[in-house]
């Protein structure tokens, strides 16, 4: 038999280290060739790494959280044959000084292990004792035990059974201890039921989740975030897409609002090309993108992701509709790729029906700016001589005031607002 060290593999172009959010075995499992060991995360992408060889699990190279470089000891296995000749050679070599002493003259010390594969030794926690009657008070989440007769006269006394101790068996509650607690309590009519909780869970961030803490803070920290909030009508639009849904294809999937506002998108960045651009703070430059590369924040199981729909210059509506739930559908399955996650040049945002009034989404750094969808909803809106209802919704906006000022900003959701209120000139080729 041999040892097998199963290093991180280079995941990605680039890539110096990785998280590890999930193992797939244990120290004493039997592997397979193939089978998979961990997973690991990297730029929001998760990557499967599997066994090249089959073998026992001797140690794991992290815990769940800890980020490991490319090329670091990920699994040590026990495999048949020689196995790593590297491995193999250690134990000769620490043997050439001195003849050890006979095993009569000292007993052998227990071999050494290395601090990152150790696995900590957890006590056992302390069983609990049998409570009486003048026991501790009954451990939160422990049930009390309790005949039904006694259960029925408790609730009729608006008796918590959790606050009685028992004498019985095991800490059973008996009538005699029911009688005593209400003679020794306060009076059965101020009695609450209520029993004030005092557990704490303590949730590791790890993964996807810690790469969003880490983007969030970093957006916030460096871009000077500035928001802009503007009404639109959109009555027209929902009309338009509400005929052209009515004309239902196999080829074609039902049109959102979505598809709308990124076609709208593309006419505006055109004329405001500053907003589809990535601004380098270190390098003190700003990288004017002539391809439309749209974010759409998604949100799934394991948090935001954000999906990129790349050349929606190229695109018509349905193409769009149709890439828009691609992507979606993959990240909230985790089957995106890094590719389909990495590229945009700016991004939208939607809570869809929950949207609310006003939101102030943050920049998807090193874009400049993010356009957010707010919820519909339909109001009285004065024309003229009357009050008429007609479909309402905000766009609520964040640009990087660092290298867009507020008025280019107002005129470009101005321009935004101008396509979505008459939708017809979407579709007209300039």
């Amino acid at each position: 038999m041999g040892i097998r060290i199963v290093k991180l593999p280079d995941v990605g172009e680039g890539v110096a280290e990785a998280e590890l959010v999930e193992w797939h075995v244990a120290i004493g499992q039997s592997v397979l060739e193939d089978q998979l060991l961990a997973a690991v995360m990297t730029d929001k992408a998760t990557v499967e790494i599997p066994s090249p060889v089959a073998g026992t699990v001797l140690a794991l190279g992290a815990e769940v959280g800890g980020v490991l470089a490319v090329g670091a000891e990920l699994v040590r296995l026990e495999v048949a044959g020689e196995g790593d000749k590297e491995v193999a050679a250690a134990p000769r070599e620490a043997a050439r000084p001195e003849p050890a002493p006979s095993a009569a003259a000292m007993p052998s010390p227990a071999p050494a292990k290395s601090p990152a594969l150790e696995r900590a030794h957890v006590p056992e926690p302390p069983r609990p004792t049998t409570q009486g009657s003048l026991g501790p008070p009954r451990a939160p989440g422990e049930k009390p035990i309790a005949s039904p007769a006694v259960r029925r006269r408790a609730r009729d006394a608006g008796v918590d059974l959790r606050q009685v101790r028992g004498s019985g068996p095991a800490g059973r509650i008996g009538h005699e201890d029911l009688d005593a607690f209400l003679r020794g309590g306060a009076p059965a009519a101020t009695i609450s039921a209520r029993v004030p909780k005092t557990d704490v869970d303590t949730v590791k961030v790890i993964g996807l989740r810690r790469r969003i803490a880490q983007k969030m803070a970093d957006s916030k920290r460096r871009a000077a975030h500035f928001a802009y909030v503007e009404e639109v009508d959109v009555t027209a639009l929902e009309d338009l897409r509400t005929a052209l849904n009515a004309e239902s294809r196999q080829d074609r999937p039902r049109l959102t609002l979505m598809p709308f506002l990124m076609q709208a998108l593309v006419r505006a960045v055109a004329d405001f090309p500053e907003m589809n651009a990535l601004y380098d703070d270190e390098a003190e430059t700003i990288e004017r993108h002539g391809g439309v590369h749209i974010g759409i924040a998604t949100q799934t199981p394991s948090g935001l992701m954000v999906p990129v729909v790349r050349h929606c210059e190229t695109r018509g509506l349905w193409d769009m509709a149709a890439e828009v739930r691609r992507l979606a559908e993959a990240a909230r399955e985790g089957r995106a790729t890094r590719a389909e996650l990495t590229g945009s040049t700016i991004t939208i945002t939607s809570l869809g029906p929950l949207g609310g009034i006003v939101t102030t989404p943050v920049i998807n750094r090193p874009e400049v700016a993010i356009v957010g969808v707010n919820k519909e909803a339909v109001r009285p809106v004065w024309q003229g001589s009357q009050f008429v209802p007609r479909t309402m919704m905000n766009l609520s906006s964040s640009f990087d005031h660092r290298v867009i000022d507020g008025y280019v900003a107002a005129r470009f959701i101005q321009r935004i607002k101008g396509l979505v209120e008459a939708p017809a000139t979407l579709f007209i080729e300039e």
